[in-house]
């Protein structure tokens, strides 16, 4: 539809896997060579917070406790990950992911404070123990998978052997199960509160925010006035709302460059769904100058 120079997409998935691998190879790194307490300071921990260490919410979510720990997030952030940005956009995917690690963290991190106040079982106080791992921010993204394509059918291999077909919404109840169960009875280290904090991160970001992005200071510049002219959409057309304005008098090469590519580039970063009803219009007014030709 349109011809641009050669231009490396650079993807939000991508960006997200080689930073918890270059992470954790620091991690490791560090340990080995100074005995730095990576931990101490930026593990997530309710003594850490306790002095001030608030960068925790975020740097927790890009250390892990041991290379099978790493690849198992890995995995996750990659199958659901492309899927869920291809959905939502680029910004809406990160708001998405680091919104369900620093809800996981508050979950992780209130159910310590509560098992240090009305209980000192060894069980309750696991939560109070450091926490690192991106498995909310995983499980944030799977959660919106599962809201995004409840029906989309998977193929899970159970125990890493048995192989288990499920639809997507059926994985999310099935997660959300085991967590549960986890938080109420599992003795183990994993941290089940931040992955409960995660899905219903997930699933409220998908259901209510999806729009939703970080605050941006950036100050927004005003386009400048253009000579527009009003076009009826046909009646065999999708939609049938009021007449949209459409540049239409620009040579075909001039208005696939400066109405349709910055509307191409809007898809590539928000989604389809955020077009409007004029940038619609202006896509199929191309559609027919390119049939024209």
């Amino acid at each position: 539809m349109r011809q641009t120079p050669f231009r490396i997409q650079w993807s939000a998935t991508l960006v997200l896997l080689v930073a918890n691998v270059a992470v954790f190879l620091l991690q490791n790194i560090l340990l080995y060579f100074s005995n730095f307490p990576t931990n101490q300071y930026f593990a997530l921990s309710v003594d850490g917070l306790r002095h001030g260490f608030i960068w925790q919410f975020l740097t927790y979510q890009f250390m892990h406790g041991g290379l099978l720990h790493l690849l198992l997030n890995c995995w996750a952030i990659f199958i659901f990950g492309r899927e869920v940005e291809s959905a939502l956009g680029q910004k809406s995917f990160l708001t998405l992911y680091f919104s369900s690690g620093i809800v996981g963290g508050l979950f992780q991190v209130l159910a310590g404070v509560l098992a240090e106040q009305f209980s000192q079982s060894a069980w309750a106080l696991r939560f109070a123990a450091p926490t690192v791992g991106a498995s909310a921010g995983a499980f944030g993204l799977i959660a919106a998978f599962a809201m995004l394509y409840p029906e989309r059918p998977l193929m899970l291999l159970l125990f890493f052997i048995i192989p288990l077909n499920m639809r997507a919404k059926f994985l999310l109840l099935f997660s959300a199960v085991l967590t549960g169960f986890g938080i109420a009875f599992s003795s183990d280290n994993v941290a089940h509160a931040a992955h409960l904090g995660g899905m219903l991160t997930g699933i409220i970001f998908v259901r209510y925010a999806g729009h939703w992005h970080w605050p941006q200071f950036r100050r927004k510049v005003a386009p400048p006035p253009r000579r527009l002219v009003t076009v009826r959409p046909r009646a065999s057309a999708l939609w049938t709302h009021k007449p949209v304005s459409v540049n239409e008098d620009l040579p075909p090469d001039e208005f696939l460059s400066k109405e349709v590519d910055p509307i191409l580039d809007k898809i590539s970063a928000h989604g389809i769904q955020s077009l409007t009803d004029r940038e619609r219009r202006i896509l199929e007014t191309a559609r027919e100058k390119i049939s024209r030709r």
